[in-house]
């Protein structure tokens, strides 16, 4: 696919993410969607699933080839899919991100940042660090931060 056609189809592979529309987002990806394809901002659309709570369209695009660890990159969207979902409390996409294999250990900004755990005891989501704690996450402390920082 050339690569023109690529950064169109991830573009609009987004914007159906940030709709949650899980029609066009099936439909995106039987096109030939790159379903870890970053936006012209470096964000990855399973990252965009996750920070919105969207488990539905996580767990499209991880069907089609997402890796639940691939850490987004984007301008005030970086970071893991996990700690993105974890740091708002999404309980469903944090269980679907778990399922399909996502490490409840790994940390952002390549091991060195907060971990999927950290995320959710400052937010605080005590269901979502459940989860988190039963799926082997492990504790260790960090300085403050907030989801909106």
């Amino acid at each position: 696919m050339k690569r023109r056609q690529q950064k169109k189809l991830s573009r609009r592979l987004s914007e159906a993410t940030l709709a949650a529309d899980t029609a066009r987002v099936k439909a995106l990806l039987r096109a030939g969607a790159d379903p870890e394809g970053e936006n012209r901002d470096g964000t990855t659309p399973l990252y965009l699933a996750s920070v919105q709570g969207e488990a539905e369209v996580a767990r499209l695009l991880m069907q089609a080839g997402a890796r639940p660890d691939t850490e987004s990159r984007g301008i005030g969207a970086q970071g893991t899919p996990l700690c993105a979902a974890a740091c708002w409390g999404h309980t469903e996409t944090v269980r679907e991100l778990l399922a399909q294999g996502a490490d409840p250990n790994l940390r952002e900004d390549d091991g060195t940042g907060w971990s999927p755990l950290d995320w959710a005891d400052n937010g605080p989501h005590p269901v979502t660090a459940g989860l988190l704690l039963a799926a082997g996450a492990t504790l260790r402390a960090q300085p403050s931060q907030s989801c909106l920082a």
